[in-house]
């Protein structure tokens, strides 16, 4: 682990980001893989489950595709990425659990340089916590949305 500043890595801010370091990745592989760490500071923490609902692991899918692509990118700053999907979430989790950290990865399955599909998992432990397929679009350039409206 290398304790890589996520602000730089993620087009999000604090608190939007869920991810707290990467552990490795590889563009041989066209893989990466994650950490978070549940505590109450988190967004989306709920104190009466004492953690945070399951369904926000589509989200920590979704930012461990980001550090993918921070590193596909050759490490500039990253951009702004567009979940279009996913099929067959699925949660094995009832949330998750405060003071526990969880392993996210991601491994592409296909790209044609814009749009992207990757099978995520979520490890709790040595056993698959959620699993689902993500598709995302990541647009060459920057999009210029006055002119996409008036074309």
């Amino acid at each position: 682990m290398q304790n890589y500043d996520m602000e730089k890595v993620l087009p999000h801010s604090h608190p939007m980001i869920f991810i707290d370091d990467i552990l490795d990745y590889s563009l041989e592989e066209r893989s990466v893989s994650t950490i978070v760490k549940i505590y109450e500071d988190k967004i989306f923490f709920d104190k009466s489950l004492n953690g945070i609902p399951p369904i926000v692991g589509i989200e920590y899918m979704a930012q461990t595709l980001g550090c993918y692509s921070y590193f596909r990118n050759g490490m500039k700053p990253p951009k702004i990425g567009f979940l279009l999907g996913t099929r067959l979430y699925k949660n094995h989790l009832p949330l998750f659990e405060n003071g526990k950290t969880y392993k996210v990865s991601a491994k592409e399955l296909f790209s044609d340089n814009e749009l992207v599909s990757f099978e995520c998992l979520i490890y709790n432990g040595d056993e698959v916590g959620a699993e689902a397929v993500i598709n995302a679009y990541l647009p060459a350039d920057d999009l210029n949305f006055t002119g996409m409206i008036n074309e």
